[in-house]
């Protein structure tokens, strides 16, 4: 008989699309999941599985083209951050109704950070929907959440791979998720006529978040780095790249205090932050990676 999985998963945005893979793969080889733990797109997908609606949750993820992923993006005049989410968290509602954490299908638990108060906040209790809408805060990105005492954001900012707040059991299999890792990803090929109508709208989006930004910053400053490689980049892209090099270092840091039964890893180059448009692409790596890992703990 197959041990019981305690399952950890990262955050990383659109590469925690991965982790339905990783839970299919585990699911299909005949591995039970005791519990889930995770941060940001870990809470998440780790939320809604526990909640029981990843069919759904999937079936909506692969639906998801450029252009309805941008059409998710409301921008905010506010400074805490650039998008205020509601369109996001509205249409998670679907998926996420507002349960109690303390009555889904197995234990589970997300991880988000008080820049107030300096420290971590683990939810195990209370509303699913609370719990993972601050786990996903990106700084800078989605407007942070307002408690009484404090200001939560993306679990990631302290603890990217929450293997210490998973809620261990005799005899179990600790599964580690991370979607940051450094290792080669080989990009793949797409049509070039396809790739063309996927830049013409990134392009026009991105123009669209330009004129955004000189709206809320000081005048000039958007002239004065037009001609920097940041600002060609893209300001979401430079978000993308600070989060993961922070999280990397992060998780690092964490792995050597713990070492998992199969640790599940997928490249940080496979997509950027906010490619959500990939899902399928994301998630069959995800699978991938679990195959790759798995044959090796059975091979042992």
């Amino acid at each position: 008989m197959k041990p019981l999985v305690t399952l950890v998963l990262s955050g990383g945005g659109a590469r925690g699309i991965a982790h339905m893979g990783v839970i299919e793969e585990l699911e299909h080889r005949g591995y039970k999941i005791a519990s889930v733990t995770g941060t940001s797109m870990g809470s998440l997908v780790g939320g809604i599985y526990a909640y029981g609606a990843m069919d759904t949750f999937k079936e909506w993820m692969l639906s998801l083209d450029r252009r309805k992923v941008l059409s998710l993006v409301d921008f905010t005049v506010s400074r805490m951050g650039l998008v205020k989410g509601d369109r996001v968290f509205k249409k998670m509602k679907d998926f996420i109704p507002d349960c109690l954490i303390e009555d889904l299908n197995i234990p589970y638990a997300a991880v988000a950070v008080d820049l107030i108060n300096n420290k971590e906040v683990v939810f195990r209790e209370g509303s699913l929907y609370d719990a993972i809408r601050a786990s996903v805060s990106i700084p800078s990105v989605f407007t942070p959440v307002k408690t009484e005492d404090g200001l939560l954001v993306d679990g990631g900012v302290m603890n990217n791979i929450p293997v210490n707040h998973a809620p261990r059991i005799q005899d179990d299999l600790l599964v580690v998720v991370n979607v940051n890792a450094n290792i080669p990803f080989v990009l793949p090929k797409i049509p070039r006529e396809e790739g063309e109508k996927q830049k013409r709208a990134y392009q026009k989006k991105i123009e669209e978040f330009q004129l955004h930004l000189q709206k809320i910053l000081p005048p000039g400053s958007i002239e004065r780095q037009a001609h920097s490689h940041e600002e060609r980049m893209g300001y979401f892209n430079l978000i993308d790249k600070t989060i993961s090099l922070m999280t990397n270092h992060i998780a690092q840091m964490s792995m050597q205090n713990y070492s998992p039964d199969v640790l599940i890893e997928v490249s940080r180059d496979a997509c950027s932050t906010f490619d959500f448009f990939k899902a399928g692409e994301i998630l069959e790596m995800g699978r991938s990676a679990t195959i790759e890992a798995l044959n090796k703990l059975e091979a042992q």
